[in-house]
């Protein structure tokens, strides 16, 4: 007599669950030595995207007495934008749209050396050129051909920039497997993240060291040279993981299948998805403006020295460094949710501070330090954490759906990345309109209640995300 066992449906598809993740688990454990090259990647494209963040306005629209000159006209377009507002959108409008495509090339890619790499690797020249070029005017007074060259070679860098790093932040649910190893990764990914923030807030300190030791008498041209060793340093530090990475031994995930359009509409289908994409939108445009701001709020609100910023970032990163442990601790405790909540509610006072800058009964310098050391955690959580919360919900939604789609989920989220970088960049240019200079800096004050705002709409829309705790 033969007894045929009927499993209950449940069973067999926590059955199949555990095996499609047995079969998408990395053949090899990603080891200590990949992570730090991995991250390695992190430092060298974060020097370019914060070069271009923190130093774009104030080279091209300098608050007087910073020594440097004005290629941009303020130029107002329908008598509400400026121009360096419409060249930054362009920008990345333009690297917005590429973000999908280089997403599904790399998603359905077959190439031998894995589908990330390759990519990665032909990236890396062209981002160095065009983000020294972007700081190239064609002439050296304000000109409306500096605005046409500034958009060209904008668009240029973006799209260079975009196919290295969807591949890059592709790579991190391929070769991690558990939440913790998430989290982990994405924490030394974030170390790489501001030490490259670090090093390129100290531009205005290296062009002193240029003019002093170099004798370089022209601000502009110091300026240059010092963007241009620093693009030459990233690129070299880009290539390690490229170099160092055998993408074919630590990732086992197969060629997606689904072409651009049905695999960005599946991509948007999920739920979680929708609401983490809202607020890190949120969450970016305000962040452009404290990056945008920095210079300015040192140097008008405060009237401290320009060489005072660089220093400043400094400790506000090695402040957030110290908060990487214990973030990684509450994560597993109490989840990766409340301490986002928690942080996006402690970023928003942070910026109701900014306007109030100088207007003080105390020193410069305490007020600034307390504003630093106060964004820190907020700063830290927000960096490790998202990462690690994209990187589940794309393995999950490859669980699901049993396609690896990771390149697209990454691809979207800095499609909203750089649209609310982009709109954080516009709106402070925009604002600089209504002053940004001493004793009319009514601009750069707004800016700090719009990045109030953001925050708590970041807050409002990330209580919608659902958690699912993993053991």
């Amino acid at each position: 007599m033969i007894i045929i066992r009927v499993c209950k449906p449940s069973l067999i598809k926590i059955s199949c669950n555990i095996l499609h993740i047995a079969v998408h688990m990395p053949a090899v454990k990603f080891p200590l030595r990949k992570q730090i090259a991995y991250a390695c990647g992190m430092i060298g494209w974060s020097i370019m995207t914060n070069i271009i963040i923190v130093m774009l306005p104030y080279f091209y629209l300098p608050p007087k007495g910073a020594g440097l000159t004005s290629f941009i006209p303020q130029l107002m377009l329908f008598g509400v934008l400026n121009i360096m507002s419409v060249i930054a959108a362009s920008g990345r409008f333009i690297d917005a749209v590429f973000d999908p495509f280089i997403a599904s090339l790399s998603d359905k890619s077959h190439n031998p050396k894995g589908r990330r790499i390759p990519f990665m690797k032909w990236a890396i020249l062209p981002a160095v050129i065009f983000c020294c070029l972007t700081f190239y005017p064609l002439t050296k007074t304000e000109s409306t051909n500096n605005a046409l060259w500034l958009s060209f070679t904008l668009i240029c860098f973006f799209m260079s920039f975009t196919t290295y790093v969807i591949p890059y932040n592709a790579l991190l649910p391929e070769v991690t497997q558990t939440a913790a190893e998430k989290v982990k990764l994405s924490s030394f990914q974030q170390v790489g993240f501001v030490l490259g923030m670090i090093i390129a807030g100290l531009v205005n300190n290296y062009a002193d060291l240029v003019q002093r030791f170099l004798g370089v008498h022209n601000r502009d041209s110091a300026v240059q040279y010092t963007i241009w060793g620093l693009c030459v340093f990233a690129g070299i530090v880009m290539a390690i993981p490229v170099l160092f990475i055998n993408e074919k031994k630590y990732s086992s995930s197969k060629p997606s299948h689904l072409p651009l359009l049905p695999a960005i509409r599946k991509t948007f289908s999920n739920r979680n998805f929708k609401y983490y994409l809202i607020s890190d939108f949120s969450f970016y445009m305000a962040l452009s403006i404290i990056s945008s701001g920095l210079l300015y709020f040192v140097t008008v609100l405060l009237k401290l020295p320009e060489s005072e910023g660089g220093p400043l970032l400094g400790v506000m990163v090695v402040a957030s460094l110290m908060f990487y442990p214990l973030i990684n601790y509450l994560s597993k405790k109490i989840g990766k949710k409340p301490l986002v909540l928690f942080s996006f509610g402690l970023l928003s006072l942070v910026f109701v501070a900014i306007y109030f800058l100088g207007k003080l009964p105390i020193s410069a310098n305490v007020q600034v330090y307390v504003l630093l050391l106060g964004a820190s955690f907020p700063l830290a959580a927000l960096g490790i954490l998202p990462n690690a919360i994209l990187a589940e919900i794309a393995q999950d939604d490859a669980i699901k759906t049993k396609e690896n789609r990771e390149g697209m989920f990454f691809a979207v989220k800095y499609l909203f990345v750089k649209l609310g970088q982009t709109l954080g960049i516009a709106l402070f240019a925009f604002l600089t309109v209504y002053g940004k200079d001493p004793g009319h800096d009514r601009g750069l004050r707004l800016n700090g209640i719009c990045g109030f705002i953001l925050c708590l709409l970041a807050l409002l829309f990330f209580t919608g995300f659902k958690e699912r705790r993993r053991k």
